[in-house]
């Protein structure tokens, strides 16, 4: 398995927030994912560090055929050279001097081998060059790069129109395989591929095709799979599909239904605790197919000895994480592998390429400014920054009477309710007949504005979202190119930009913390927010039956999962630990639930 140096990850965030994040932080051994959505986006950031490290470029036609797969494998590889590059460069620079390699062993957790090793040779100034010597080629020896990992929304799976215009493309073209294709062609080594937002069986049929997720001849596993899940059960269910094919799960990466960036997918108010808990006492369970696995490689007569030895699937977690202490509660007290450490980061110029403009505003966001909205065409939750450049844009084309934008891209053209071809909700074309059958319904004003509303919040993500990083970079001027973002939540408590080794002492604890002590535990955050989360769905709830049923099992889960709060309330507090927030918010919370689920249960009887 991949040695990882750090106990913590950078998770995707957006499709170019972490577009270009390991080129920047690989070399010093941290571990981040690429978000492979948009191909054309990282064709223009291909083109941009060829420039800079004067590696070979040559464009890749937007319609050519298998141009999709071939923009992704010929950016992973740019950005593998890159990292190679800057990792060496690193690894050449002296011993006592404040350079980046200080910086790499500095920023290394406290006790790690390497980083203990380190400190003593630190001791050793003044001591003869022969004792040193061995202990400067152990660290040079132990310095490794952080993984380049992927990562697939697998619910983005449109299958585009033929570029030559002619018949239609088969379904090994739809853009989730292409994105798949592309990246087991591309030159990574120890990296992984991030599975997120559900099952695709299609797509994990497809994978089974490409060597790279199998062992070698030697026993390795070039390329890992990640799942992401946001429910025990989930994790179980992708685990076994996969094992069924020969395919090992190397880590489970559970992430809070809600308390996220980016697109939130909500279980069925299973709260994060809640599951972490049963994942403490069942994890097992996620070991259960490595005798499915070496059967598959029986069947195939290939070498069996390195799947039978196989460690357990990592666990990991993410999601609102915010201090030393919460990591701490993940990794020791639920018995978590590493984290993962999201939005914080977007503060972190050295991490992240955001424009100017939009990390001041994140600086300055209030948790009011950080909201769960409709923004995504997709029709699922995302969450979102007020006031954002793309916000903004929208709402002025709105008052010019041009609502909606061109899809440029179209990855989330994915509704037939006006045309035979799939097209976006955040599209011209739809917005304008969907406001003109809105016009000419029979329902009343009030409603009226309810709807245009919904309509009028999708905003042109799959474009909008690499505009910052390309503003960053200079390639596209602000007033030509809106931005949008989708900071989790937990942003709000962080208010200035900070500088790489900062925000990693923050993890580790090993500096005052970064975040005010009135900040309200992850848990209490999460409760907030389904609490948020329950009563929309009552307040827009349509008369559908079984989805009433549904919401009445949520809100059970919801008030168990309360109570499960309340316990972790009750235990020891880290330092620097909040657990102070848990039970006042519970308590509002459970009174809001109860309401809320009153008023559902009247509606049900009035349908």
């Amino acid at each position: 398995m991949f040695p990882a140096l750090h106990t913590f990850h950078i998770p995707v965030m957006g499709t170019c927030y972490t577009a270009d994040t390991p080129a920047r932080v690989a070399p010093f051994g941290i571990s981040s994912v690429v978000s492979l959505v948009d191909d054309l986006l990282l064709e223009r950031f291909r083109k941009i560090y060829a420039e800079e490290y004067k590696l070979q470029y040559e464009p890749i036609p937007h319609r050519e055929l298998d141009g999709r797969a071939k923009r992704i494998t010929a950016y992973l590889n740019t950005l593998a050279e890159v990292v190679k590059i800057r990792f060496e460069a690193i690894k050449k620079q002296p011993f006592f001097s404040k350079n980046d390699k200080a910086k790499y062993f500095e920023m290394l957790p406290t006790g790690h081998p390497l980083r203990v090793l380190y400190l003593k040779l630190m001791g050793m100034k003044d001591s003869p060059e022969s004792e040193r010597e061995e202990i400067e080629a152990t660290l040079n020896h132990g310095m490794v790069e952080g993984s380049i990992d992927v990562n697939i929304m697998v619910k983005l799976d449109r299958l585009p129109p033929n570029p030559d215009g002619k018949e239609p493309l088969g379904l090994e073209w739809t853009d989730a395989k292409t994105a798949l294709k592309g990246y087991a062609k591309s030159s990574l080594k120890n990296s992984a591929i991030v599975f997120s937002a559900g099952i695709n069986q299609s797509l994990y049929n497809y994978m089974a095709q490409f060597k790279e997720f199998y062992r070698n001849a030697a026993g390795e596993l070039g390329k890992r799979i990640i799942i992401k899940a946001s429910d025990f059960r989930s994790a179980l269910i992708q685990g076994k599909f996969l094992a069924r094919k020969g395919l090992e799960v190397s880590e489970y990466r559970i992430e809070s239904g809600l308390n996220c960036g980016g697109h939130a997918f909500p279980s069925q108010g299973q709260l994060l605790p809640t599951i972490l808990k049963e994942i403490h006492s069942q994890r097992g369970l996620l070991h259960q197919f490595r005798e499915t696995v070496v059967n598959f490689y029986k069947s195939k007569g290939w070498n069996t000895d390195a799947a039978k030895e196989a460690p357990p699937p990592k666990v990991t977690v993410q999601g609102g994480i915010g201090n030393h202490a919460e990591d701490l509660r993940m990794r020791e007290y639920y018995g978590i592998d590493g984290t993962g450490w999201g939005s914080p980061f977007l503060l972190v110029p050295e991490v992240s390429p955001v424009d100017e403009e939009t990390r001041e505003q994140l600086i300055k966001a209030t948790p009011e400014d950080l909201y769960m909205s409709d923004a995504s065409p997709l029709d699922i939750i995302f969450n979102n920054l007020r006031s954002s450049g793309s916000e903004i844009w929208h709402k002025k084309q709105a008052e010019k009477g041009t609502p909606g934008s061109p899809c440029r891209k179209g990855f989330l053209q994915n509704n037939t309710e006006f045309s035979e071809t799939p097209v976006c909700k955040a599209s011209r074309f739809y917005q304008e007949r969907k406001l003109k059958q809105i016009e000419e319904s029979d329902a009343n004003e009030e409603k009226k504005e309810a709807m245009r509303k919904r309509v009028h919040a999708k905003q042109c993500i799959c474009d909008h979202l690499g505009n910052s990083g390309l503003i960053f970079w200079n390639a596209e001027k602000t007033e030509n190119a809106p931005q949008a973002i989708c900071p989790g939540p937990n942003v709000a408590w962080f208010n200035r930009s900070y500088e790489l080794q900062e925000m990693i002492d923050h993890i580790y604890g090993r500096r005052e913390d970064l975040t005010p002590p009135e900040r309200p535990h992850m848990f209490a955050k999460e409760v907030e927010m389904y609490g948020d989360w329950f009563a929309l769905q009552v307040e827009r709830w349509d008369g559908d039956k079984e989805y009433a049923a549904w919401l009445k099992v949520a809100a059970k889960n919801l008030d168990e999962g309360m109570d499960y709060c309340l316990e972790v309330a009750q235990t020891t507090p880290f330092p620097g630990e909040n657990l102070a927030s848990i039970p006042p918010t519970v308590e509002i919370e459970r009174k809001r639930l109860m309401g809320n689920l009153s008023v559902l249960e009247k509606k049900c009887e009035y349908f």
